[in-house]
This record gives C-alpha cells, structure tokens and sequence, in this order.
C-alpha cells in the first residue's frame, strides 16, 4: 500500500450523493444507512426500516442538516465516514441504560464506516482525530466514543468494529470513562 493523503471535512447539505456513492447498494452495512444509533426502536422495527426506508430518513436528515459527520476523500474519491452528533440526538444512547446519561454539552462518535480498499490506514484514527477539532469549534464539553471491547487477543472483524476499537481512542486522548457492557464510554475534555 502505498501512501496516500487524506482530505477530511465535516459532511455539508450537498453531500448527500458523496454519501450514496460511498455507502454503496448495501447502505454501508446491511442496509443500515447511519440509521441504527437513531431510530426509536430495534428489534421488529429495525428489520422493517432496513435498506430503502434507512436510505430515505438518512438522506432527509442530510439534506436538512439534521445529520453531522466527517467525510475523508482520498484520490478524489470517498473514502470514510463518521456520524458525529450531540448525545441526545441518538435515540439508541437514550434507550440504553449503560450509554446513557450525562448528556449535557456532550457529543458522540457512534460509527465509522471505512470501505475495504481504505482500510488499514489510519484513516479510521484521522477521522476521528477531525471530529475531536470539529466538535470542539462547535461548543461541545466532551465528545464520546463507543468501540467494541475485544473478548480476546484476536482482531475484530470490521463488521462489529464500526464504533472503533479502544486503541484508536486512546491514540487520540480519549480516556476509559465508564464499562458498558461489551462497550466501554471513552470520553476526551474539549475545555482544554
């Protein structure tokens, strides 16, 4: 792999076909479309809400501004997303009764999706390092993230590590805040 320059930005309203192209037929994942941290419920209604009814509330939440995130470009291209967004806007983070709480002047990292061809890179780190200036230029205390605690030495796949893994929050100064299951809160101080 040779070295390749990351252009990386917060999504903007026009960006809607950056994000189509990006996430692909399959909706980044399963027909997710960014959907699963802000829908009111799981279970029955993720399944009905999966592929082109995500694709459609997405593309409403993007084209209003009602969706933020960082996009990284590489070799004129798409490369990455983040979904970035203050803590109460997450329907799935009040539901639950282990990520929830403390939401005042707080903002969350909920998912990353990074293509195949991109991964491995450090783009998932750079992403995330973006968000923390960008979360911070917008008034935010704290900025949170959730990554998937490994249960053993092996790596995660990248399906079940779309909220990043701990090491990548610890590299840009996140800290453990709270266990969550098979979840940890990792949280940074933007005051500083």
């Amino acid at each position: 792999m040779g070295e390749v320059t990351f252009d990386i930005r917060p999504l903007a309203l026009s960006d809607w076909p950056v994000l189509e192209t990006l996430f692909g037929g399959n909706g980044a994942c399963g027909g997710c479309w960014c959907m699963y941290w802000r829908v009111p419920s799981t279970g029955q209604y993720w399944q009905d809400h999966k592929g082109e009814p995500n694709r459609r509330a997405f593309e409403a939440l993007v084209r209003t501004g009602a969706a933020m995130g960082m996009l990284a470009f590489a070799e004129g291209e798409p490369a990455g997303w983040l979904s970035l967004g203050w803590k109460e806007e997450f329907a799935y983070l009040q539901r639950s009764p282990r990520l929830s709480g403390d939401t005042g002047n707080t903002m969350s990292v909920t998912c990353f999706f990074i293509p195949a061809a991109w991964r491995g890179r450090g783009l998932a780190t750079a992403l995330l390092t973006r968000a923390i200036d960008h979360a911070r230029r917008l008034g935010a205390g704290y900025l949170e993230g959730y990554p998937s605690i490994p249960r053993s030495n092996a790596r995660i796949p990248p399906a079940f590590a779309h909220t990043g893994v701990p090491e990548m929050f610890e590299a840009a100064g996140f800290e453990r805040w709270r266990e969550a299951g098979g979840r940890a809160i990792y949280r940074v101080s933007l005051s500083q």
